[in-house]
């Protein structure tokens, strides 16, 4: 995954993961959409592996929250 390495990609992925765990992947993924439109509105280009990444990141934070809500619920009941 040597494309991950370029640009600021591990810093789309890791922000993803805390704003999926507490919200969805879908915030996540209209974070991703958001910050790739500001981009391209400020002179730049959509860039879809930045979106991939950050859409990467928003599925391990929902993955964890899924995880997290089982334990709490068989913990509880």
């Amino acid at each position: 995954m040597k494309w991950m390495k370029e640009s600021n990609r591990m810093k789309h992925f890791l922000y993803a993961i805390p704003c999926s765990l507490l919200f969805t992947f879908f915030f996540s993924a209209g974070l991703a959409a958001g910050m790739e439109f500001k981009d391209k509105t400020w002179g730049g280009k959509w860039d879809w592996l930045d979106l991939t990444a950050t859409l990467m990141g928003g599925l391990v934070g929902q993955i964890i929250q899924i995880l997290l809500i089982l334990m709490i619920k068989h913990l509880c009941f």
